[in-house]
């Protein structure tokens, strides 16, 4: 990727200028479900903090959810990669992904960050499914969404991080 590439990313309208928007302190409400079809499990505090690292060509989402005995925390890896003309992301949390790091990738269509990993059942079983969307409805709303795909089934939400912006956007 040459440096008139992503500078044109950066530029209003581009790829790299849309993620950049996300950058700022949030705090929301996280929503976490365990069966397709049920109320929400799970429903905690979550403040967060998107900020433009590597010069403005990734974002690192840092957060945390819930108190006590709920508690949990996390960071992400937000990319456009320009030359593949995919989104990517790297995604640990305390709670969702115990000691592995999820790595997700899938074409860079529309304007929505949606990436697509996938992570073992612990017993040996086929793999299962992860997608994530982040859709920023507006400058000060920013909403995370997950999504668990059965190796047999329909994908099914389950997390969903609905935040607004606390604070000035930053980069």
């Amino acid at each position: 990727m040459g440096s008139n590439a992503f500078e044109a990313s950066c530029a209003e309208g581009g790829g790299h200028h849309r993620l950049c928007g996300m950058c700022g302190d949030w705090e929301g409400t996280t929503r976490v479900w365990f069966e397709p079809g049920q109320p929400p499990a799970m429903e905690l505090p979550q403040r967060g903090t998107i900020r433009a690292i590597a010069g403005g060509r990734f974002l690192l989402h840092e957060y945390e959810a819930g108190e006590g005995d709920q508690a949990s925390s996390g960071a992400a890896i937000y990319g456009l990669h320009l030359d593949e003309r995919a989104y990517e992301s790297a995604w640990v949390d305390s709670f969702h992904t115990g000691t592995s790091v999820m790595y997700s990738t899938a074409p860079a269509e529309g304007e929505a960050f949606s990436v697509r990993g996938s992570y073992g059942d612990g017993r040996g079983g086929p793999r299962w499914g992860w997608r994530t969307e982040l859709v920023q409805p507006s400058d000060d709303e920013l909403v995370v969404t997950m999504y668990n795909v059965p190796p047999q089934g329909a994908e099914a939400k389950a997390v969903e991080t609905s935040y607004r912006r606390v604070g000035a956007a930053r980069d």
